[in-house]
């Protein structure tokens, strides 16, 4: 039994010596301890000041962004509406120029002029489609070429400056070559 008693005894003043160097331990190094407690909760305290900056900076960028996504959609619309009215008014002169054939050529079979009409109205839409600048002016200028050479014909048969029966110069603009 002295033996337990010795054993137990030595357990608890092992346990009181660990707790003894513990605490020695804890009060020597308390500054130390403090400091770091300090210099974590200032750490953590930067780290907020700078997620709330970074929060605000990230804010205004967002906001600046949506105000010149939304200036370029409201430019864009607006290019879009121009852009259909522009298409409007060369589908008008296209129809004018199908009345102008039909009022020169009285004779002309109404299949010819919506012909004209129609190939008209294609280049307009190969114009309107393409994509690069170079193929859009090409078929622009072949537009122009197009329109120009029917009214020229219509202009010189109402004149009586040609004695053709059809729109010649017209018609070979629209075969295939």
């Amino acid at each position: 039994m002295t033996t337990l008693k010795s054993w137990v005894f030595t357990l608890v003043n092992l346990f009181h010596s660990v707790k003894g160097e513990n605490l020695h331990w804890k009060t020597t190094n308390q500054d130390q301890q403090l400091k770091l407690k300090h210099a974590r909760v200032l750490a953590e305290k930067a780290l907020e000041a700078e997620l709330k900056k970074k929060s605000v900076r990230l804010a205004h960028e967002i906001t600046l962004l949506q105000t010149k996504n939304d200036a370029e959609l409201s430019m864009f619309k607006t290019k879009c509406k121009q852009d259909i009215k522009d298409y409007k008014q060369y589908l008008a002169s296209l129809d004018q120029l199908k009345r102008s054939i039909q009022a020169s050529y009285t004779h002309l079979p109404g299949a010819v002029a919506f012909t004209i009409h129609h190939h008209a109205k294609h280049l307009l839409n190969l114009m309107w489609e393409a994509e690069d600048f170079e193929q859009k002016m090409h078929y622009e200028m072949q537009l122009i070429n197009f329109m120009t050479t029917v009214h020229e014909d219509a202009r010189l048969h109402l004149e009586g400056a040609t004695v053709e029966k059809l729109p010649e110069k017209t018609m070979r603009l629209i075969q295939p070559r």
